[in-house]
């Protein structure tokens, strides 16, 4: 019995347990069902507030589309009423111009009736003249012509002539007052070229290091550069004479550096004024280009511009020609300016008006013919030419630019101290003397030192002997005597030097 109350208890707790799980989960799907419903009517709230808001959003906008649309509309209006305005006004005026211009062509047509009967009138009326004095028109005027011409000759003659000198006068005036306000725009010194360089020593008894044994440092330096040393009793100094500026500069700077070394002997010697010569070779490249550089003048051959470096090592009656170069073409430039032409052609042939100088005494020719010669050969243009050719007033000026080359070069010349013609005889008479030595075949190297009162005159040992250098001694004294003027005597001195080299390895 009691498994029984057991077992039956067992089954109404069970029972029970199972009624109360199932009211909880009732209970529960109850409660959850409830939730969702809540969520689901918040939502439906959010989801009509939102509708709500975007209603009144987009009625927002048509209502700003609107307003847009009605201001684009009455400018339109504004713009379409403006338009027809002008249209209007452009008709009006169009009207306006029709009735005028056939105004115009009716007063033209009346004005050539006019001048056509008016015409017609003078013709008749000239037809009658010549009837009645029984001429032609054309003998008519040319008769009273002569007659008014006759009458009144010296009248005539009297107003030309003050005519010619007033506008004389006053060209001339204008012309001094340009050349004057050039001049005083460009006011440079003058330096007159020498013929000797002092060069200084530290010590007195460098002189005798200088000379060497038997002179032959001193005959060595004035064999390779061509000029004359001179030492005497001047203290610390020595001086250099050579009536060419590249030889005097040349044994200058060899002694210089000479100096500096400390190591003389004939075989420095040579070394440096090899040396020498290549640096002087890049002061004339340098000389060429500061003279273009302060000119202004582009675009020339390189090789152009080192021939005028050359100019600097060339004189004309002891004025500097590169310098003289450079004024030439400054005056020419500013003269252009006030004459109203090219500056810059005038200044390109100022420049190069003397370029043939550079090798006048290698070529035969006028400086302005071998000048002409190697500007043609650089492909300068013919007008700077033109321009150039006339400077020395030889031939006659055919364009205003080169009667202004002309003027600058006569301006740069005639300045007080800017030349010396009694230097450029005595330069002109030792080249003379060097020409004539230089046109015997055997001579390889010729320089005239001493002022001209001796020629020093190099020989190739291998093409003459001894007694060939007296016979060519004698030759060449005659020649000086039979073609040069002189006072006193010309000293000439051939050397003849051999030379055995060989080298121990």
């Amino acid at each position: 019995m009691e498994a029984i109350y057991i077992l039956l208890s067992l089954g109404l707790a069970g029972g029970a347990g199972y009624l109360v799980n199932g009211y909880l989960s009732k209970k529960k799907e109850e409660d959850a069902k409830g939730k969702a419903e809540k969520k689901i009517e918040v939502a439906k709230e959010e989801a009509k507030d939102i509708i709500l808001k975007a209603k009144d959003k987009a009625v927002k906008a048509l209502s700003e589309i609107k307003k847009e649309e009605e201001v684009r509309r009455r400018q339109l209006d504004n713009t379409e009423r403006r338009l027809s305005r002008i249209e209007q006004n452009l008709e009006k005026k169009e009207k306006e111009s029709t009735k005028r211009k056939k105004l115009i062509e009716e007063k033209i047509s009346q004005i050539k009736t006019v001048k056509k009967e008016l015409a017609d009138l003078r013709n008749k009326q000239i037809e009658k003249l010549e009837k009645v004095a029984k001429l032609p028109r054309s003998k008519a005027k040319d008769l009273m012509l002569k007659l008014i011409e006759e009458e009144n000759k010296e009248q005539l003659v009297k107003k030309m002539q003050k005519l010619e000198e007033t506008n004389k006068e006053q060209l001339e005036e204008k012309a001094r007052n340009i050349m004057t306000l050039i001049i005083q725009r460009y006011a440079a010194t003058h330096v007159s070229e020498n013929t000797t360089t002092t060069v200084s020593l530290p010590d007195d008894e460098l002189k005798g290091r200088i000379i060497g044994r038997e002179g032959r440092n001193i005959n060595t330096i004035e064999r390779l550069t061509g000029a004359e040393i001179i030492v005497d009793d001047t203290p610390e100094a020595i001086v250099v004479s050579a009536f060419d500026p590249v030889r005097r500069e040349i044994a200058r700077l060899t002694l210089e550096k000479l100096i500096e070394d400390g190591r003389i002997h004939p075989a420095k010697i040579e070394e440096t004024v090899n040396l020498v010569k290549k640096e002087i070779a890049k002061k004339i490249k340098k000389a060429g280009e500061a003279a273009v550089y302060d000119v202004g003048v582009a675009g020339l051959d390189e090789k152009l511009v080192q021939i005028i470096g050359r100019l600097r090592f060339r004189s004309s009656y002891g004025q500097n020609v590169l310098i003289h170069s450079i004024e030439v073409a400054h005056l020419a430039g500013m003269l252009a300016q006030e004459l109203g032409l090219d500056p810059a052609l005038c200044k390109k042939a100022g420049l190069l008006h003397d370029i043939g100088k550079v090798v006048d005494h290698e070529v035969e020719g006028t400086h302005i013919e071998i000048g002409m010669n190697i500007l043609r050969k650089f492909n300068i243009p013919d007008e700077v030419i033109e321009a150039m050719r006339h400077h020395h007033d030889d031939l006659p000026c055919e364009q205003p630019e080169a009667a202004i080359i002309a003027a600058a070069d006569a301006i740069s010349a005639s300045r007080p101290g800017a030349r010396k013609d009694t230097l450029e005889n005595y330069l002109k008479r030792l080249k003379e003397l060097e020409d004539i030595a230089n046109n015997f075949e055997e001579v390889e190297k010729c320089y005239a030192i001493q002022a001209g009162r001796e020629i020093r005159i190099f020989v190739n040992p291998e093409n003459i002997d001894d007694l060939g250098s007296i016979k060519l001694a004698k030759k060449i004294a005659n020649k000086i005597e039979e073609e040069l003027k002189y006072p006193g005597e010309v000293k000439v001195n051939i050397i003849r030097e051999t030379r055995a080299i060989d080298y121990a390895r």
